[in-house]
């Protein structure tokens, strides 16, 4: 599944405006982690961050989050050990986490909802390319 995910994590870096292959990785992993988009998106609503969510996944503006806030909702462990992993900081992950997954979410959510079948994010990611 290694090459897989590889795969799709490059799509979405070309998709998060060319970031290439660190940030897409690092949103690859965070999707894993939390079980998924729907999981993702959960752990935000659970943390207060419900409206920014929604505003990522529906067809309006995109609501900005900061990088404390990705810090409180994601937690300083798991920051911790995505950051160590990619050779950063818990900041600077926080900060690119803030900039970038507000777009990723938006993107990979183009009817304003999350799939119903989310199960492979593969499939997902190659839909937005056509």
């Amino acid at each position: 599944m290694g090459l897989l995910d590889g795969i799709a994590g490059d799509i979405i870096g070309k998709l998060a405006g060319g970031q290439g292959g660190g940030i897409a990785q690092i949103a690859m992993d965070l999707l894993n982690q939390n079980g998924g988009l729907s999981g993702m998106l959960e752990k935000f609503n659970q943390g207060g961050l419900a409206s920014q969510a929604a505003s990522w996944v529906g067809k309006g503006e995109n609501m900005s989050v900061s990088a404390e806030q990705i810090g409180q909702v994601l937690g300083g462990g798991q920051l911790a050990a995505m950051a160590e992993k990619f050779g950063i900081s818990p900041e600077v992950l926080s900060g690119q986490l803030a900039q970038h997954l507000p777009g990723m979410v938006d993107k990979l959510t183009p009817d304003g909802a999350v799939p119903a079948d989310e199960s492979n994010l593969l499939s997902q990611v190659f839909s937005l390319l056509k």
